[in-house]
């Protein structure tokens, strides 16, 4: 038997993807499956997360805080980030978003942490996510970068520390309090 060639990988599309049941995400036309389903822990800090976040909107009319929803970022490449910041209509479609979102929380989980920690990382960056928080739920810790020159750079680590979010399309303030997301 022969050494495997890269022509012969599958590669998905987003209308291949479109069709699949349960929760997957397309990277470079290559699928993940987002299972198993994440921990208890990691649905209440994500969902404590999206808590704040809209707390922290309620005053800007441009800017909503949303949960998974599919990122169109190709039409190879689907994510679903855990936590987002989406500013500026038309940023929806009726079935995903069509821009980079202004803030993205990733909630790692053992099935997602390589992932999240690296390409996701790579993606968010190159197509010009303004900030990118790493939530580590297994030392209650999060790790904040911003988006300068193209690169990101790590600007914040805390527990339980208050960062303020620079939103220049946020008609509110968006200072979020990393102590109220841990149970």
């Amino acid at each position: 038997m022969g050494a495997l060639k890269l022509e012969d990988i599958p590669s998905y599309s987003y209308e291949d993807y479109k069709h699949w049941e349960g929760r997957w995400e397309l990277i470079y036309g290559v699928p993940y499956a987002m299972a198993p389903m994440p921990t208890l822990r990691h649905q209440r800090i994500s969902n404590n997360i999206a808590f704040v976040l809209k707390k922290e909107l309620a005053g800007c009319k441009r800017c909503k805080a949303l949960l998974p929803v599919d990122w169109k970022i190709s039409k190879n490449t689907v994510v679903q980030p855990d936590n987002l910041v989406v500013c500026d209509e038309p940023f929806l479609e009726k079935t995903h978003i069509k821009k980079a979102p202004k803030i993205i929380f990733e909630v790692l989980s053992n099935s997602t942490r390589k992932k999240d920690m690296t390409t996701k990382f790579e993606i968010y960056e190159e197509e010009g996510v303004k900030y990118y928080a790493i939530v580590d739920p297994d030392d209650d810790f999060v790790k904040i970068y911003s988006l300068k020159d193209g690169r990101y750079i790590k600007i914040f680590e805390t527990e339980n520390e208050k960062f303020e979010f620079n939103l220049d399309e946020c008609d509110a303030k968006v200072e979020f309090d990393f102590s109220l997301i841990w149970d």
